[in-house]
């Protein structure tokens, strides 16, 4: 049994992904936590979407804990993108967690705090199950 296996709340999957490894763990039936450990840059900034996404299928709420994230290169922000438009099609509610790498950038390419965001994991699990947050209008309306 490895380490990851023997703790309490351990992850259910771990994969691995050049230099990254993600995990899954559902807290709650219908919620997912996916995290991410390493670096998500253009080789494995896509396939992260892709695990998480795997999950969006059969949760109804999910936090992505990105705070063991150490760089978190422009692909990673179009990663949460992809994320963000594909959780909002399916009904998914969601927020993330982001440690400093990726809270970095997203004061660059989402300076006005358009993509949800959790300051601990714990908050996330309470807050997600609250009121839906207002989906972003990209177009404004005309009078």
């Amino acid at each position: 049994m490895s380490a990851i296996e023997s703790l309490p709340g351990a992850p259910e999957s771990v994969t691995t992904c050049h230099t990254a490894y993600f995990s899954v763990r559902w807290p709650q039936t219908a919620i997912v936590v996916v995290s991410a450990h390493g670096e998500l840059d253009a080789a494995n900034a896509q396939d992260f979407a892709a695990y998480a996404l795997r999950h969006v299928g059969t949760a109804k709420q999910m936090v992505l804990d990105l705070v063991g994230v150490e760089f978190f290169g422009t692909a990673g922000f179009s990663a949460l993108h992809t994320l963000n438009v594909r959780c909002a099609g399916d009904g998914v509610d969601w927020v993330m967690v982001p440690g400093n790498a990726v809270a970095r950038l997203l004061q660059i390419c989402d300076p006005d705090a358009t993509l949800p965001v959790a300051p601990r994991v714990e908050t996330a699990l309470v807050g997600i199950a609250g009121e839906p947050r207002p989906l972003l209008k990209l177009v404004p309306e005309t009078s």
